[in-house]
């Protein structure tokens, strides 16, 4: 089962999955996390009462994140791919709420539940989904992991 309280949301933009998983990050964090008073704060109060394809529609119309998703792309050190090229690369966000791990792909129809975790386990707990993700195929090298964490 998926906790009510778990922020989601469909990806209906291609390669927009990066954007995606930081908006799945901040959006099931704002309890420990303090957002400045800007776009992304203003974006996820907008889409707190949504459901997941709602959000996604309310991100497909929304010219201010469309825009700061194209220059963000563009200032990285690679070529960034367009909106509908094929890639081989992808994020989601690895969260915690009430008692569970949740695995949130805006590609999936749904959060995945991952099981119990625990606020002082979750590093742990994310770590062994994150192992489980490189046992899928060994030979591959291109994995990342960034997170979210305060000083």
């Amino acid at each position: 089962t998926v906790s009510d309280s778990v922020y989601f949301m469909k990806q209906t933009i291609g390669n927009a999955c990066g954007t995606i998983a930081l908006i799945h990050a901040f959006g099931n964090n704002s309890q420990t996390v303090q957002l400045n008073n800007g776009y992304l704060k203003e974006f996820l109060q907008i889409t707190s009462e949504m459901d997941a394809m709602e959000r996604a529609t309310y991100l497909e119309n929304d010219n201010e994140i469309t825009s700061a998703h194209e220059a963000c792309a563009h200032e990285g050190q690679t070529q960034a791919p367009s909106a509908n090229e094929e890639v081989n690369l992808h994020y989601v966000a690895l969260i915690h709420d009430s008692g569970h791990l949740y695995e949130l792909d805006g590609r999936k129809p749904f959060p995945i539940n991952h099981g119990p975790s625990s606020p002082e386990t979750f590093l742990k707990d994310a770590a062994k989904v994150c192992q489980a993700f490189m046992q899928r195929d060994p030979t591959e090298v291109n994995f990342s992991i960034i997170a979210l964490s305060q000083g």
